[in-house]
């Protein structure tokens, strides 16, 4: 069939790789929705697609690397076949679009975060060859924020606001997204619900920072107001993510110790523990707050999860900086945790500060903490047994010849499973009762039968 045949009898087909953090994953989604309702439909395999998509991350030069590296990729199967569109959407577009224009010449438009109000319209552009090259855009306007699930039906992530206003000396992230952007309470909760009545279970809530939320709408920090409305809609757990540690008072912490409906969890970006990397970072804690932190967590006796990440080899980090980190994280105060090698990003102000770490140390240093950090979980995990826990059902491991699934305590992705074996057969999604029996970096257990799973 010919281009112009399948063009007037079918709507064309969209396949899109979305790179990078979650927060990256919903403006996919959202853009791929907005592409169904304005004539596309979207299908899973790149192969199948007459446009093609990548959505990038930048935020690094790893994640830099992996975009160029996808890119190229899709520009071999663009030429596969005959015309066959590439788009290139997100935060390289941002960052790179300007100076890799002329090196891509496969990408036939470069979009970025601020054009996505414009989707539709600007791919009917590319594919009818009238495109131009670069659509950037300095002013964020609001748009239709509709879903393609990309995650297993059982979760589902809430972007609550983009953009950032703490500007750490090392990140990108305010320059490439702009200004902190809260979304309003009735959209987040619309929204909500729609994915609720989908069979979401678990809404996860991200931004870049979650904890500033509501500042810029309504005048004061408002995730416990949010969390309130979203409790109302009857979710499994809902999950916090990317609490920034000066943030979180005593009323957030008593909201996870207390509500039946929020994850006994709670993901906190500590990035170090010794006071002048923390200033040299622009962090807005130092060593003490950090560790008055987690005892504050710690007196609910909720058993309530904090995952942190760090950043290790930062300009200036001397061994004996290091040795606290290294000691902080020896004393088992959280119970998962990323740990990164500084990634120097030119237009950071980190980018000029020295002494600089090398490269092989910063990996050294970061290789060291997370052994010592697979160390803490095994500890923390040995607490576990002989106990009941709930566990959201997720698949089948056929190496192991177990089940698998997680605790409330565990994020998708990205932290530890739990693995067990049962008298019925479950289904993804399903919350069972499963009595730990062995403890690893890993849980083990059997699930009760299904007569006691009610």
């Amino acid at each position: 069939m010919t281009g112009e045949g399948k063009l007037a009898t079918e709507r064309p087909a969209v396949g899109m790789i979305s790179l990078g953090c979650d927060k990256n994953r919903v403006d996919s989604e959202n853009v791929l929705a907005a592409l169904e309702e304005g004539g596309y439909r979207v299908v899973r395999d790149v192969s199948e697609a007459d446009v093609l998509m990548v959505n990038t991350c930048a935020f690094i030069t790893p994640a830099v690397r992996e975009s160029i590296d996808t890119i190229l990729e899709l520009a071999d199967e663009k030429k596969k076949r005959a015309d066959v569109k590439l788009m290139v959407l997100g935060c390289f577009t941002e960052r790179f679009a300007e100076e890799t224009a002329d090196e891509l010449p496969e990408v036939d438009a470069f979009v970025g975060i601020n054009c996505y109000h414009r989707i539709v319209e600007i791919t009917d552009a590319v594919r009818s060859g009238v495109a131009e090259k670069i659509y950037i855009e300095n002013k964020y306007i609001p748009y239709k924020r509709g879903r393609v699930l990309t995650t297993p039906a059982h979760y589902a992530y809430l972007k609550i606001a983009d953009g950032c206003d703490n500007f750490c000396t090392y990140c990108t992230i305010p320059h490439i997204r702009g200004r902190y952007r809260s979304y309003p309470i009735e959209e987040l909760t619309g929204e909500a619900r729609r994915l609720e009545a989908e069979g979401v279970k678990e809404l996860i809530l991200v931004a870049q920072d979650t904890t500033r939320y509501g500042k810029d709408l309504y005048g004061e920090y408002s995730l416990k107001r949010l969390l309130g409305e979203l409790l109302k809609i009857g979710f499994w757990k809902i999950r916090i993510m990317y609490a920034y540690p000066e943030l979180v008072d005593d009323g957030l912490i008593d909201m996870i110790a207390s509500e039946k409906g929020i994850a006994k969890y709670i993901d906190i970006p500590l990035q170090h523990v010794n006071d002048g990397v923390l200033k040299r970072m622009n962090r807005h804690t130092d060593g003490k707050e950090v560790r008055d932190l987690i005892d504050r967590i710690e007196s609910r006796g909720a058993d309530i999860a904090v995952r942190s990440t760090f950043i290790v080899g930062f300009p200036g980090e001397t061994e004996e900086n290091f040795a606290e980190l290294e000691g902080f994280v020896k004393e088992g105060r959280i119970n998962y945790a990323g740990f990164f090698a500084y990634s120097r990003e030119e237009g950071t102000p980190a980018y000029k500060m020295t002494p600089r770490v090398p490269y092989k140390e910063r990996k050294k240093r970061e290789g060291i903490l997370s052994r010592i950090q697979c160390a803490v979980v095994e500890v923390k995990h040995s607490a576990y047994l002989g106990k009941t826990v709930e566990v959201i059902y997720e698949g089948i491991d056929y190496a192991k010849g177990k089940f698998y699934g997680r605790t409330e305590r565990n994020a998708p992705e990205i932290d530890t499973k739990v693995y067990f074996t049962a008298d019925f057969t479950p289904y993804v999604g399903e919350i069972y009762n499963v009595k730990i029996t062995k403890a690893g970096f890993h849980l083990y257990g059997e699930a009760l039968s299904e007569a006691e799973n009610g």
